[in-house]
């Protein structure tokens, strides 16, 4: 199967002696979508991009549907990165469900990592109670079995509402472009980990200095969401973006790169 490194397609850039960040991509997406914010930090960080398991030009073979039946798989992975390339006091900077990822490989490796960076973060798309998730159970069966019947037309119609910024179609034919590469059955099995997830429980026990990027008008991960996540990580800091839509390394990334740079250098 060979090393992680392989297994994760892992690329590494950036200065070797300053603090490492790791980017850690959400679904249907890969290392790529990172590639407008990273210049960013390579002056004076160690920068880490990889792709998860199923995604971009991972290793196809290593793919376990018992192991990546939930978020900890993925997150293991991160961990199990960190540890091979011997990172310590890591910023993890997760987009959408990669977010919780991060979450989690904190939890794993508490000794490893030392801020949190999440981008679109929602530990739980389901409305339930009083929680606010954005989606009912009925419009995420109806999403899982669209996704089912017909990758493709999924990815060409759901894309463009997740991206938003409809004036801007080159973006969401990028995002479209990446979902349809993803193999159909993976595709499948990610989305149901994802938008059936349920991680609030995984929140106050944060302990490390994390940032939480809200932006406005998101389709996937509302204010609302973003405002929860803020209130259960104690001593959060919640920057609301002029980016609209949900992928804003891809729509703003000025503004993002600006906004975790101002984060790390306090």
């Amino acid at each position: 199967m060979g090393t992680v490194v392989e297994r994760n397609r892992v690329t590494i850039s950036g200065d070797p002696s300053g603090r490492a960040l790791v980017f850690a991509h959400g679904f249907g997406c890969d290392q790529t979508m990172w590639r407008h914010v990273t210049a960013e930090f390579e002056r004076d960080h160690r920068v880490v991009l990889f792709d998860h398991v199923g995604a971009g030009r991972s290793d196809l073979s290593a793919y376990d549907p018992e192991k990546y039946a939930s978020l900890e798989g993925y997150a293991d992975d991160i961990v199990e990165i960190c540890r091979e390339l011997e990172l310590c006091d890591v910023v993890l900077v997760g987009h959408s469900v990669g977010a919780m990822m991060a979450v989690l490989a904190h939890h794993r490796a508490p000794e490893v990592v030392g801020a949190l960076v999440l981008i679109g973060p929602s530990p739980r798309y389901v409305d339930d109670g009083e929680y606010v998730g954005g989606f009912s159970r009925t419009d995420i069966a109806g999403l899982l079995d669209a996704l089912d019947s017909n990758h493709l037309g999924w990815s060409a119609e759901m894309a463009p509402v997740i991206m938003g910024n409809a004036d801007r179609p080159d973006l969401a034919a990028e995002l479209t472009n990446s979902f349809c590469r993803t193999a159909p059955d993976i595709a499948r099995q990610f989305a149901r980990v994802t938008f059936l997830s349920d991680n609030r429980a995984d929140l106050p026990g944060v302990a490390v200095p994390t940032l939480i990027l809200q932006c406005s008008d998101d389709a996937i991960a509302p204010d609302v969401v973003g405002e929860y996540v803020h209130r259960c990580i104690p001593g959060s800091e919640l920057v609301r973006l002029a980016a609209t839509g949900h992928v804003p390394q891809l729509s703003a990334p000025e503004e993002t790169a600006a906004a975790i740079r101002a984060f790390l250098d306090r």
